[in-house]
């Protein structure tokens, strides 16, 4: 369980700085030094056609949409994109990055939601802000350019747990997905983490995942809710296809590889991409991590396949670090 050697220098320099963990920080002072890490790891900001702010009605209030959409016209192919910082930290404008490579990358639209946040607003309030954030897209694909045949869900962290959650939902209530994104996703809050045994100050750790939980549930019990827990929800078929993606120094990544099995058990095809050496946050930090940008590039060949998109611009330049790939 070695770094990888960008990871090396990423925690050596975060050590001679003394930069001090989230969790021991105010919720403002926490917001911002989040938003300020990604914005400095995320690299070269990428021109799109057009972006766009949107405000939409939501379960208790208008929600926020930043909307990314790539040259050409007509309805796209679209994916909602939830973004990270465990349900307490995070903003549209920390996904910025990842929004516009996809955006590029894929092509295809991606709109991002601007959930509640924790603990104000403690769950399921941002589960339910999302699943509702997806159905009115899907209703109102005319007026956004989306071809709602090709409507997808993803995110990172929190982010990937709330996409799960909403695949639940929409199983049950619509709207059909086509594929589900799930970037080191938290599935299982019903007990401790079990990844790497250390807790190193420099990195998002057990304590990190602590403090978010304690944050987000406002009630212990709802730890065990499958909208909190997806890895405890009872039956995962006929759920949309899924890629997820893991990284072996983070404290979630057993139970992230954990669900990709129980989807593909399921009868979900589903495509499980494992990088050794690398930690929570690689995924939005590109400029920092070359796996960040392989795994960025990876997630738009599988949304490219999903949406039906020619393969060109399909695989990595680089061979993504450790990959797996289960249930079809």
């Amino acid at each position: 369980m070695a770094p990888h050697p960008e990871v090396a220098a990423y925690r050596a320099a975060r050590a001679a700085t003394g930069t001090p963990p989230l969790y021991t920080q105010t919720l403002t002072e926490a917001r911002a030094a989040d938003l300020a890490e990604i914005r400095a790891g995320t690299g070269a900001v990428e021109p799109v056609a057009e972006v766009r702010e949107e405000r939409i009605p939501g379960p208790a209030g208008e929600l926020p949409l930043r909307v990314y959409r790539p040259a050409g016209s007509g309805p796209l192919p679209t994916l909602l994109y939830f973004f990270g910082g465990g349900w307490t930290l995070g903003s549209i404008d920390t996904a910025d990055g990842i929004c516009r490579r996809l955006a590029n990358a894929v092509p295809c639209q991606v709109i991002t939601v601007g959930y509640r946040l924790a603990p104000e607003h403690p769950f399921p309030a941002a589960v339910h802000d999302c699943h509702a954030a997806t159905r009115w897209v899907a209703g109102h694909a005319d007026q956004l350019g989306v071809d709602p045949a090709r409507l997808a869900v993803g995110g990172d962290s929190a982010g990937g747990n709330l996409a799960a959650a909403v695949t639940l939902l929409s199983r049950a209530d619509g709207p059909p997905l086509a594929a589900q994104l799930l970037v080191y996703p938290n599935t299982d809050q019903s007990g401790e983490p079990t990844g790497p045994a250390d807790d190193d100050p420099t990195l998002f750790n057990r304590r990190s995942v602590a403090w978010y939980r304690t944050h987000y549930l406002a009630d212990e019990a709802h730890a065990r809710d499958p909208l909190a827990s997806p890895l405890l929800a009872d039956d995962l078929a006929g759920l949309p296809p899924a890629l997820v993606v893991t990284a072996e120094l983070d404290p979630l990544c057993a139970q992230g590889q954990r669900y990709a099995e129980r989807l593909a058990a399921a009868g979900v095809p589903t495509r499980a991409r494992h990088y050794p050496g690398m930690i929570h946050g690689f995924f939005a930090m590109p400029g920092v991590f070359t796996d960040g940008r392989r795994a960025q590039a990876d997630a738009a060949a599988f949304l490219r396949e999903r949406f039906g998109l020619p393969p060109e611009r399909a695989e990595p330049a680089d061979t993504p670090t450790g990959t797996a790939v289960r249930g079809g």
